[in-house]
């Protein structure tokens, strides 16, 4: 069994999430209702849904589109994010 794409999505995800805003909403909603198990369940079947989402998603795009083009557009993706980000901190 290959582990390099858990591994790598792991990492990814891990880092990525780290301090942004789903994390404080999670750091909230523990605060305010006292129900830390309550909360992670929650926040655990979310991540757990948008994840599978990205992924049948992903899938599709995998299936219908060329694999250079969907390379090109991931990246055109996240450079109009990221210019996007420059431009209200600015």
């Amino acid at each position: 069994m290959n582990w390099t794409p858990f591994i790598s999505t792991f990492l990814l995800i891990l880092v990525a999430e780290l301090g942004d805003k789903t994390q404080l909403a999670v750091i909230a909603q523990a605060a305010k209702f006292k129900a830390p198990w309550m909360v992670l369940l929650g926040a655990g079947l979310a991540m757990t849904l948008v994840s599978a989402i990205g992924v049948g998603v992903g899938m599709v795009f995998a299936e219908v589109l060329p694999r250079d083009l969907l390379r090109w557009l991931a990246g055109l993706a996240f450079i109009v994010m990221g210019s996007l980000m420059l431009v209200k901190i600015i």
